[in-house]
């Protein structure tokens, strides 16, 4: 990470305002906070607008908020470039029906191309219901390109 503590807290608040800033994001009562390098949350609520046939969350919902987590987590370290998902592995542990979900996303391994960070989702109760490893790597896309990638005033 460049820049020493300032640099990288302009780095994470410009990286949340991207966040915020995808269109997707407008479906989702979310909100992304990197915690530190390497580390990133997301709380989201998941109510009936989520659910499948027999009333519990679809597993979109949980392949978002879990890819998202791993990938801001691992985005937080790269200060250049937007990075991508290439794969993403998931394992759902429980249904949740509503409520606010945490999504918690951490770095593993990587620090020049490829990237491998895991995530899990916890209900209210703190229990368990979802987790996933992803890898990310560098894109073309330079992150001062992008509109979102800015620090809120």
């Amino acid at each position: 990470m460049d820049g020493g503590p300032n640099g990288a807290s302009v780095h994470y608040r410009a990286l949340e305002a991207l966040y915020a800033s995808a269109p997707v994001n407008a479906l989702f009562e979310s909100r992304l906070e990197i915690v530190d390098e390497g580390h990133a949350r997301i709380r989201f609520l998941v109510d009936e607008r989520f659910h499948h046939a027999a009333g519990a969350a679809h597993g979109t919902i949980y392949f978002k908020m879990l890819d998202d987590a791993a990938f801001y987590a691992a985005n937080s370290m790269v200060t250049d470039r937007f990075l991508l998902t290439t794969a993403f592995n998931l394992h759902f542990t429980r249904p949740i029906r509503t409520g606010e979900v945490i999504a918690e996303g951490r770095w593993i391994s990587g620090r020049r191309r490829v990237f491998i960070a895991e995530s899990h989702l916890v209900d209210s109760d703190g229990e368990e219901i979802g987790r996933g490893t992803g890898t990310f790597m560098r894109s073309h896309i330079a992150l001062s390109g992008l509109a979102g990638y800015r620090v809120p005033e």
